[in-house]
């Protein structure tokens, strides 16, 4: 089954977002036995060779890699899916509009305007059948958003109502950055995005730091969840380090 297959059926799912070069650390990942790599190309070097290299990695061990890529960046969204990636993360969606500008980058025709080619990584080459290739991409291409400004959180109703996006993260980070004193605090905002993606059916993914917040969220009714990896390893080395205090 595809991510988003799994995904839309309920499953709890787990992924680890990691910001390239890491080949090895896909690998560990796999290994240890998560759901799914988010490889991040928008604060991470967005370099597409290495990106192929780490998407090549995870598919040795069946594990689907969803691609963050850059704020408006229709180009490595097609990049990324011709790689092999499973599904997209666009950030700084603030209207239905960037919306489904996104969603038509990520879908072929008749559903969106992503370019048809079979002689990429995703379409082995060339050796796959033209119409199977189009049809389980249409159906299994994991399409989702982030929401990272009081704009967008303003905007949730409409982009989460957007057709063929398929979920939402919310980005604490950003979203603190761009909020002001006159704005929503960050725990009502989430809860109203989180409210607006319940609302209307669509799949939520939340950043989580611990087991428990993953539980939580989870619990929350969040569907995917996904670990910053080098907030994970970087606490971990700390804690390394604590032995000599």
């Amino acid at each position: 089954m595809s991510l988003r297959s799994r995904a839309r059926a309920g499953e709890h799912l787990v992924g680890a977002l990691l910001r390239m070069p890491g080949e090895e650390l896909v690998e560990m990942i796999a290994v240890a036995g998560f759901d799914f790599v988010l490889i991040d190309c928008e604060h991470g070097p967005a370099d597409v060779l290495a990106l192929r290299q780490h998407i090549a990695v995870a598919a040795a061990h069946a594990v689907p890699v969803v691609v963050r890529v850059g704020e408006g960046d229709h180009g490595m969204l097609l990049r990324a899916l011709d790689q092999g990636a499973e599904g997209i993360l666009a950030p700084h969606l603030d209207d239905a509009a960037a919306t489904a500008a996104v969603v038509a980058a990520s879908h072929y025709p008749p559903v969106g305007t992503r370019g048809f080619a079979t002689y990429s990584r995703a379409g082995r080459f060339g050796e796959t059948d033209a119409a199977a290739h189009r049809a389980w991409y249409l159906e299994n291409t994991l399409v989702l958003g982030m929401i990272e400004s009081p704009v967008g959180v303003a905007a949730a109703a409409a982009i989460v109502g957007t057709p063929g996006l398929d979920g939402v993260m919310i980005g604490p980070s950003d979203l603190a950055a761009t909020s002001t004193p006159d704005d929503l605090p960050l725990h009502v905002a989430s809860a109203r995005v989180n409210a607006a993606v319940a609302a209307a059916g669509k799949l939520r993914m939340d950043i989580v730091g611990t087991p428990e917040a993953a539980a939580a969220a989870f619990a929350d009714g969040a569907q995917l969840v996904v670990y910053n990896l080098a907030h994970s390893l970087m606490a971990h080395l700390r804690l390394l380090r604590s032995a000599r205090d």
